[in-house]
């Protein structure tokens, strides 16, 4: 099972931005499908970005972040990040990186096999 480590997040102004990143333990990452999803406190776990198995692959958004929010992946080097732009304290949260052994994406938890161990976001307005 693949090892996932989330870095990157922290404490940003609204309007800034933060690029987080999601480095797998080993280099088998490309046949995997990578999501980010985000939980706030008090809230159940969201989904925010995938990307199919591959560099370039297809990506999808949800509607919260779609225009302000890239999620991209260079298997070379085992990373999938997540570029945050225009943020705003909504977007505050624990962020969390998970793979799927599945080439195609999904925006559902259930079907992610393994999950990093998150990293925090805070916005202050």
């Amino acid at each position: 099972q693949v090892q996932l480590v989330e870095s990157g997040g922290g404490l940003v102004q609204a309007g800034g931005s933060l690029r987080l990143s999601c480095a797998a333990s080993r280099p088998t990452l490309r046949i995997y499908a990578m999501g980010w999803f985000r939980q706030a406190p008090g809230k159940e776990r969201e989904f925010v970005a995938a990307i199919d198995w591959r560099s370039g692959g297809s990506a999808y958004y949800a509607d919260s972040v779609k225009g302000r929010f890239t999620i991209s992946r260079d298997n070379g080097k085992n990373t999938v990040y997540l570029q945050m732009n225009s943020l705003q304290p909504e977007d505050t949260a624990d962020y969390y990186c998970a793979a799927r052994e599945n080439c195609l994406a999904s925006m559902r938890r259930e079907q992610y096999d393994c999950w990093g161990q998150g990293t925090q976001v805070t916005v202050s307005s």
